[in-house]
């Protein structure tokens, strides 16, 4: 009898040990270490294209090679970034007319130099179009052609289409496009072998044209001097008048004796 209470608290026991592992909570699982991402830095302007899928300007430019003194200003001015800005939010596209190297080489030596940080800022702005305009719609455009510089009678730009060419002339450059850099329905870059110089930073620093000479003064006619008769000092003629007097009475009588002698 004792035996089977020792074996009947025993089995309490164990009834009371599983009720108790049963109310007991789950142990959580072990979390697995979290992963941190990097994030990839955020783009600049000159790094990537914006989600639009905007292109760069730069980048096409380097990439088509002969621009590198076109790129420097693009930065130096800042107007890389100003570019980028537009191309994302404009809603006409832009058109650059871009120079070759061989372009600027063919600029008095040192002219970007001489120029101010606001000239060669508008000297950029003079080879952009806030409009994008593809080869055909040159036939049609209005002149002159607004730039980001600006209109006006100091800031010309025209352009003349013809069947096979592209004129532009700013009064100052008469140069053609010589070829598409890149294009699509927002961005045209068009290449250009001379600088687009405005009138409104290079007329003035135009060197002046050399002063005509004047005409040689035709030699005056030589006017004969007047016959001015210098006055004569009074000569005293009287002894001669007496000495004719006396030649003449002598004459008379010497011939007055020959006629009588006859």
């Amino acid at each position: 009898m004792k035996q089977q209470s020792i074996s009947f608290f025993i089995f309490l026991l164990f009834l009371q040990c599983t009720y108790t592992f049963a109310q007991s909570p789950a142990a959580a699982p072990a979390q697995a270490p979290a992963v941190v991402v990097a994030q990839p830095p955020a783009a600049t302007p000159t790094q990537a294209a914006a989600p639009h899928g905007i292109t760069n300007v730069t980048k096409i430019l380097e990439k088509a090679g002969h621009f590198t003194i076109f790129i420097r200003l693009l930065r130096s001015t800042q107007e890389e970034n100003h570019l980028f800005s537009e191309l994302n939010d404009s809603s006409t596209g832009l058109t650059i007319f871009a120079p070759t190297d061989s372009a600027f080489l063919e600029l008095k030596s040192g002219t970007l130099n001489t120029l101010s940080d606001g000239d060669k800022s508008e000297l950029v702005k003079f080879h952009v179009v806030p409009t994008f305009l593809s080869p055909s719609q040159f036939q049609t455009v209005s002149n002159p052609l607004g730039t980001w510089a600006g209109t006006g009678s100091r800031l010309p730009l025209n352009v003349t289409s013809y069947p096979n060419s592209v004129n532009i002339t700013t009064g100052l450059t008469n140069t053609s496009l010589s070829g598409t850099v890149y294009t699509d329905n927002q961005l045209a870059i068009y290449k250009i072998e001379k600088v687009l110089l405005p009138k409104d930073i290079f007329a003035s620093n135009a060197p002046a044209p050399a002063p005509v000479a004047p005409a040689p003064e035709k030699p005056a006619k030589a006017v004969p001097a007047a016959n001015v008769e210098s006055p004569v000092a009074p000569v005293d003629i009287s002894s001669a008048v007496w000495f004719m007097h006396n030649n003449v009475v002598g004459s008379v009588g010497i011939v007055a004796a020959a006629v009588f002698a006859l």
